[in-house]
């Protein structure tokens, strides 16, 4: 298993990061988008048990951040950088190729091989506000719903045929604690988050800045205070009280609606206190979509602020999982956002499909040569 899973190998480093697990010893790793000159870094996450939430003498702590809780955490990989639009404008791509595909009458969604398909987001309705700060290749990708950046990790996975998603709200707090339990992965001393975040008081109010300028956690992670606010899987809701070990990567907390789903780590524009590790900010899709003047909203894109701070981070299991248990990480999970895309898809014309797998790279390549 060592010496075919990318980041684990059998000796052990003589230098650098790693994690010593039962198969032999995870190690930083760098992922190549098949087709591409893109690339980023995965950083090995130990496996451990931590407490969730925050002490009610914390500040700044809101209510939803409790009761602490115990949880225990498998091994994993996680993402050194947020996403940038480097990566995530390979994506975008995918709406022409899908839809010359489409024309060229090849790589057809059937009833058949659907659940290997993905929708492409559409054209942004108006690119000057998700790229008013700028669309440099090494910022974040901002303006991403949930369900988009579900649909990007579902196509990283098949084509890398790897299994990326996003991560738990336990694992990422987890990841961004790095083995301490202070309000920050640095201490308590909110007069130090310069050193390793962008936030309210660095940014000048211009939004988003390049990945990876600040100071790293203990575990290799960058900008995980600030900068980008980061979506997580889980639906929001306070804690429930709890009296056994819960396990980090199962006990998530599943959608009840659309909103609030949970998103960690705060953005350029919060104040210290809102980029704790335990800090949390639900989602407002209503609000987020007030401009969007499409009908339904669109599944994609987000229209307002605070959705210029809010992007994401990839994480990946050590071990693969059975594809029910993956497909919880990346297909729709709620009726009105099925109908969102479903709008797209059957009644406009403006939405595409497309089967995602480790040949369509070559696919794209062949059909943008003809």
């Amino acid at each position: 298993m060592a010496a075919e899973t990318p980041g684990l190998v059998k000796e052990k480093p003589s230098s650098g990061r790693f994690v010593k697990v039962d198969d032999g010893y995870m190690i930083p790793y760098e992922v190549k988008i098949p087709g591409t000159d893109v690339s980023f870094w995965m950083e090995p996450i130990p496996g451990g048990e931590f407490t969730m939430g925050s002490p009610q003498d914390e500040a700044g702590r809101e209510e939803t951040e409790g009761p602490q809780r115990k949880i225990a955490v498998d091994p994993y990989w996680m993402a050194r950088h947020e996403v940038t639009w480097a990566e995530y404008k390979i994506f975008m791509d995918l709406y022409d190729a899908f839809k010359a595909f489409e024309v060229a009458k090849i790589r057809t969604v059937t009833e058949e091989n659907k659940v290997d398909a993905i929708t492409a987001p559409t054209v942004l309705y108006e690119p000057d506000f998700t790229f008013e700060y700028g669309a440099d290749p090494r910022q974040p990708a901002v303006t991403v719903t949930q369900y988009a950046c579900k649909q990007y990790s579902k196509w990283l996975s098949a084509i890398t045929e790897c299994q990326f998603r996003l991560p738990t709200e336990a694992e990422w707090e987890y990841a961004c604690r790095a083995g301490t339990s202070t309000a920050y992965h640095f201490g308590s001393d909110a007069s130090k988050l310069g050193d390793y975040a962008w936030y309210v008081d660095n940014t000048d109010d211009e939004g988003t800045k390049n990945v990876g300028q600040k100071k790293p956690n203990p575990w290799g992670l960058y900008d995980m205070h600030g900068n980008a606010a980061e979506w997580v899987i889980d639906y929001l809701q306070p804690y429930k009280t709890t009296d056994g070990m819960l396990n980090a990567a199962k006990d998530w907390v599943r959608p009840e609606e659309v909103d609030p789903r949970a998103i960690r780590g705060g953005s350029w524009e919060f104040e210290a206190e809102e980029c704790r590790c335990a800090s949390r900010l639900g989602s407002d899709s209503e609000e987020w979509r007030t401009t969007d003047p499409n009908l339904p909203k669109s599944p994609w894109w987000f229209t307002d602020d605070p959705a210029r701070g809010v992007g994401f981070r990839l994480v990946r299991n050590l071990k693969t999982v059975p594809r029910k248990e993956i497909a919880a990480f990346w297909e729709i999970d709620h009726e009105d956002i099925q109908y969102g895309v479903d709008d797209r898809l059957h009644s406009d014309g403006r939405g595409v499909q497309g089967i995602v797998d480790k040949d369509l790279p070559a696919a794209i390549k062949k059909i943008e040569d003809e």
